[in-house]
């Protein structure tokens, strides 16, 4: 099938104004966590007592339906994917109240609800919600005096991380907090406002760390590691060295036997074993890309609602891939988050295909108002001179 540019179709459309190299780095992401999925996830499976490729298929269902549901979310315009944050933070904030009463307790932690047999983790589809609607009303606090936008953002980020402190989910309420604190930033707003947050920030980090003993044990441990401890943050920083830059061999790697994680949390490590650190600077590059792409569009943008969610949403991408690998090479403590499009499971890969379903919508190449020029026909009804009789 061959589309034209006179075809008015709303796929046509998206076909011309979407950014095909995004597009392409994306799937090349996506397709990179299937073939590393072959590697992490059968041994866990076994250990677990489960069919060899369960999370095999699992990861290739999810992996399709998110591509489904990206290229869906990315045929909105700015307007609708506004719609779509308002009316999935709506739902995700009553799944995540809704798992304090009903949500099974898992390490310690309400995060999940079960339905259909699936667990489902509410927190994961709110973020980029969160995100688009923080900078929706930044932007408004900048150009509409008669509206209490910022009282608004800062309302809606309390809310938001409260109900994750609530779970306890720390490290995703460190994520939102750094993007929430950015747009912040990046929308002009006042710099006293900018040194309360970073007050407020340190402050919520040092109760996080006397409040929550796991909090506390990560952090010691990270600070001062007790020497021959073999925990997974040191099982996966040896598998580096291990690897080597061009690794071991698909399936020859030994550390996924050892690590509860390997096909979530630490599949970068497995990654490092098995394909080498070559590999990793490779996925490394693929995620820069991404983020570096969309900030290039953003600087584009000339609507600041949709400049800011554009940024929002490259750094949340960006920072949960950063976080993620940062643990595994031993930079950070243990946050327990996520690889995007690499890591098992399937509200994180629903929720990143959300994300950067709405930057692809958001980045589309659409021409500014002022530049279009009336039909010639438009501008008889209307009363205004044709082009050609602006000439004579």
């Amino acid at each position: 099938m061959r589309l034209s540019r006179a075809d008015r179709s709303r796929v046509a459309d998206w076909w011309f104004t979407v950014d095909h190299v995004l597009v392409g780095a994306i799937l090349a992401l996506i397709v990179a966590g299937l073939v590393f999925s072959l590697a992490a996830s059968p041994a866990v499976a076994l250990r677990k007592g489960l069919p060899t490729y369960y999370f095999v298929e699992r990861h290739f269902f999810f992996s399709a339906l998110g591509v489904v549901v990206m290229l869906a979310v990315s045929l909105l315009s700015p307007r609708g994917v506004r719609r779509l944050a308002l009316g999935l933070f709506a739902v995700s904030v009553a799944g995540m109240i809704a798992v304090h009463f009903i949500g099974p307790e898992i390490n310690g932690a309400r995060r999940w609800l079960s339905i259909g047999g699936h667990s489902i983790q509410p927190s994961e589809f709110a973020k980029p919600a969160f995100i688009v609607l923080s900078a929706w009303l930044f932007a408004e606090s900048q150009q509409r005096e008669d509206m209490p936008a910022l009282p608004l953002a800062i309302l809606l980020g309390l809310c938001f991380t409260g109900l994750l402190i609530s779970e306890p989910d720390i490290g995703q309420t460190l994520l939102v907090s750094i993007v929430w604190a950015g747009l912040y930033f990046l929308s002009g707003q006042a710099m006293l406002g900018a040194g309360i947050i970073g007050m407020v920030g340190a402050m919520g980090l040092a109760f996080a760390y006397s409040s929550f003993t796991h909090v506390r044990y990560r952090i010691d441990k990270f600070l001062a590691p007790t020497p021959g401890d073999y925990s997974q943050v040191d099982r996966a920083m040896k598998s580096f060295s291990e690897g080597g830059f061009l690794g071991r061999g698909p399936g020859e790697g030994t550390i996924k036997n050892a690590l509860p994680d390997a096909h979530t949390d630490f599949i970068f490590a497995v990654v490092a074993e098995e394909y080498g650190v070559v590999a990793c600077l490779v996925l490394l590059g693929l995620f820069a890309f991404i983020v570096m792409r969309g900030l290039i569009a953003a600087a584009q943008e000339k609507t600041a609602a949709t400049r800011l969610s554009i940024q929002g949403l490259a750094l949340l991408f960006g920072l949960q891939a950063l976080i993620n690998m940062g643990v595994n090479v031993g930079l950070l403590p243990a946050k327990g988050m996520t690889l995007p499009f690499i890591s098992s499971g399937g509200s994180s890969m629903l929720a990143v295909s959300i994300t950067l379903g709405m930057l692809l919508a958001l980045t589309r190449h659409r021409p500014h108002v002022a530049r279009v020029k009336r039909p010639p026909v438009l501008n008889d009804v209307v009363g205004m001179p044709t082009t050609s009789q602006v000439q004579k």
